[in-house]
């Protein structure tokens, strides 16, 4: 497994993100809160994270939702997956949208969603008239049925 490290500058008063366990894709990442937020019912927040990081080029820091929040509390985050580009510098905040029926409070220094970080290409594009034909072609939305 290849590692790499990332220039992180952590200005909250919580760890720094990680894996929770030794297969772990995702290092989960906690809010940075002078007072807890409450969310109503398909409200949505940006909270701060207190972090800021130095990606390698070719690297992106994809946001993803915590799978046990979600189940639990019907908290996801809302851009899924969120990217964080290697060209930017400033602080890394979660937008997060509370889809349950209930009010769901964030309170500092929970953990609220988890870092993935990907290496990525670049394209450039190839315009055609026509594209090469497959046995799937055009079909989608279900076009191979249910079963």
């Amino acid at each position: 497994m290849e590692h790499i490290k990332i220039k992180i500058v952590n200005d909250s008063r919580n760890e720094l993100p990680a894996y929770e366990t030794h297969g772990a894709a995702g290092m989960d990442v906690r809010a940075m809160l002078d007072k807890p937020v409450t969310l109503a019912p398909l409200e949505r927040a940006l909270i701060p994270t207190g972090l800021r990081i130095q990606l390698p080029e070719g690297y992106e820091c994809q946001v993803r939702p915590r799978s046990g929040l979600a189940l639990r509390n019907g908290i996801t985050v809302l851009n899924t997956p969120g990217t964080v580009d290697c060209d930017f510098r400033g602080e890394i905040g979660i937008i997060i949208i509370n889809l349950s029926n209930e009010p769901y409070t964030v309170n500092d220094g929970e953990r609220i969603a988890q870092l993935v970080i990907k290496q990525y290409v670049r394209t450039t594009w190839e315009e055609v008239k026509r594209l090469d034909t497959t046995e799937r072609g055009d079909g989608a939305f279900g076009h191979t049925g249910t079963n």
